[in-house]
């Protein structure tokens, strides 16, 4: 009688089976959609702070005079060149590039005529700029006043 060497069915069938119960584990432990909202998130909370340093360095240069896009009320940011009714057209922010090189876009914007964050300036004496993201993911707040 010859006795042969290999894995038996049974053996191999169990070994796929762990490798998968892992596999799903280490998938479920990382979560990969939320990853990608937790990065979204964190550009769009860079993409509105440099919107408010643009702001500020504008009124800096301009002797406190904002630029003329700011309303009292929440107004979404127009990209360049493409200013429309309803939206704050920003461009002096991004004219020669001084500023800011380009108005940046939320990064799950359906179109290219908005960036889908919005600006606001309060109506006091010392007037507060606020730009915020409306469509952040997982339930959190993206704004920034100064």
């Amino acid at each position: 009688m010859k006795k042969s060497s290999g894995f038996t069915l049974i053996e191999v069938l169990l070994v796929i089976a762990i490798i998968a119960i892992l596999a799903s584990i280490v998938i479920i432990a990382i979560n990969p959609a939320r990853q990608i909202a937790q990065a979204n998130n964190a550009q769009r909370s860079a993409n509105v702070t440099t919107i408010l340093n643009a702001i500020g360095q504008y009124a800096i240069d301009n002797r406190g005079t904002y630029p003329s896009g700011l309303t009292a009320t929440a107004t979404v940011i127009c990209s360049t060149g493409a200013a429309t009714s309803g939206c704050a057209d920003l461009s002096a922010l991004t004219n020669g590039q001084l500023y800011i090189s380009s108005m940046p876009y939320d990064p799950f914007s359906p179109n290219t005529t908005t960036t889908w964050y919005f600006v606001s300036k309060s109506t006091s004496t010392n007037p507060r700029i606020t730009v915020t993201a409306p469509t952040a993911e997982l339930g959190a707040t993206i704004s920034v006043s100064r």
